[in-house]
């Protein structure tokens, strides 16, 4: 099983809460995209969900209830640690960090369950933070080295841990780092770097170990937030020995804004401050011909262009994958092909792939569908075809 959605759209801070979501969504979903087959769900367990699940007897409960309902659990979802779905989310999400042995608990924690819920012979993966949001300006340097020095020991104990569960099952448990535009880590160079100068300074058995259970996670709306194009970003993992365990299939706002009228450009701006609401963070970058600016927020971007907007703007807001445009609003759907084509070009085995519109609650009333299992089936059935089309 290598296609799924990612379960964090819907709102489960309890195992009793998953379980409804998944009878009232997901087999909604099932019912459209594959009535007659299994269908995979990137689960999303909060620390109190997977506190719920740390003893074998629910775990295994849970295992025989998502095979009766025919739900495969091929991964996880273990960026969001608490409520993604709280009124402000921002930059809540990012905490704890990978410094904070917290972080590493509620991995670990969640490559258990995952060894108990996945089907015999089935490997499985697990998105995780890009280790947090930067420290303050102002920090001093030795508090930032100090902050990739615990993370990268706090990842390698993750890794251990996972290779001891290999070890006694044979089932590889895969760690994929997700950057993501304004972190820590927010290009593939910096994921890169991180595995060079911290992750991998290490002896060669411990270094192999790493490799083995710690890769990347390659969000497509990320990358296009950032610029960069899919076939750079693919490949420079590749050549770097970083494997791409999994891919988030998802897609950002663009608009450009270049040889755009003034009554064209307060269309777009008018359209485009529509998807500045108060939950998430949507950061925002805009390439010029002459500079690329970072907005930590669209607000603030809209803020700084005034009546007079420029460039090329793409922002992160998870828009249905099946969409290309409406109206003055683009996307980078035309990004996902390119991905698709980058990992059969440089990757030596497939990934796994998830369907990622976490915003559904949020769209502006252009995107929404009629119900969200209809919108999430569409999705996923757009993508399937997508892929049929390429064998």
């Amino acid at each position: 099983m290598k296609i799924g959605y990612c379960g964090n759209v819907h709102p489960g801070r309890t195992l009793e809460e998953v379980k409804q979501n998944l009878v009232k969504y997901s087999l909604d979903v099932k019912s459209k995209f594959a009535p007659t087959e299994k269908m995979g769900i990137g689960l999303w367990l909060s620390a109190t969900t997977a506190n719920e699940l740390d003893n074998p007897d629910a775990c295994l409960r849970f295992r025989d209830w998502l095979q009766d309902h025919e739900l495969v659990p091929y991964t996880l979802n273990g960026f969001p640690f608490g409520d993604f779905h709280q009124q402000v989310v921002k930059h809540d999400v990012y905490l704890p960090t990978w410094a904070d042995s917290k972080r590493l608990e509620y991995t670990i924690q969640l490559a258990n369950i995952l060894n108990v819920l996945l089907p015999a012979g089935q490997n499985g993966t697990i998105s995780t933070l890009p280790l947090g949001w930067p420290l303050p300006p102002d920090t001093a340097r030795s508090q930032v080295s100090e902050f990739f020095k615990c993370s990268a020991v706090n990842l390698q104990k993750c890794a251990e841990h996972l290779d001891g569960l290999s070890q006694i099952n044979g089932r590889n448990l895969f760690i994929c780092i997700e950057p993501e535009p304004g972190c820590v880590l927010d290009t593939c160079e910096d994921v890169i770097d991180f595995f060079d100068q911290h992750l991998l300074n290490k002896s060669q058995p411990e270094s192999d170990v790493i490799r083995s259970h710690i890769g990347v996670c390659h969000d497509i709306c990320h990358s296009a937030v950032m610029f960069e194009t899919q076939h750079k970003a693919i490949e420079k993992y590749c050549n770097a020995n970083i494997r791409v365990g999994k891919v988030q299939v998802s897609s950002a706002v663009e608009v450009n804004f270049d040889r755009s009228t003034a009554d064209q450009k307060q269309e777009k701006i008018e359209q485009l401050t529509r998807f500045s609401e108060p939950k998430y963070l949507h950061q925002t970058v805009i390439r010029t011909d002459t500079e690329t600016t970072f907005f930590e927020d669209l607000s603030d971007a809209l803020k700084a262009a005034g009546a007079n907007p420029e460039g090329c703007w793409r922002v992160h807001f998870h828009v249905p994958i099946f969409t290309k445009s409406v109206d003055q609003i683009g996307t980078t759907q035309f990004d996902i092909a390119k991905c698709l084509d980058s990992i059969e070009s440089f990757c030596p085995e497939e990934p796994h792939f998830e369907v990622e519109t976490y915003a559904w609650n949020v769209l502006p009333a252009a995107m929404q569908s009629e119900t969200l299992a209809a919108g999430i089936a569409k999705e996923l059935t757009w993508f399937d075809d997508l892929m049929s089309s390429r064998r």
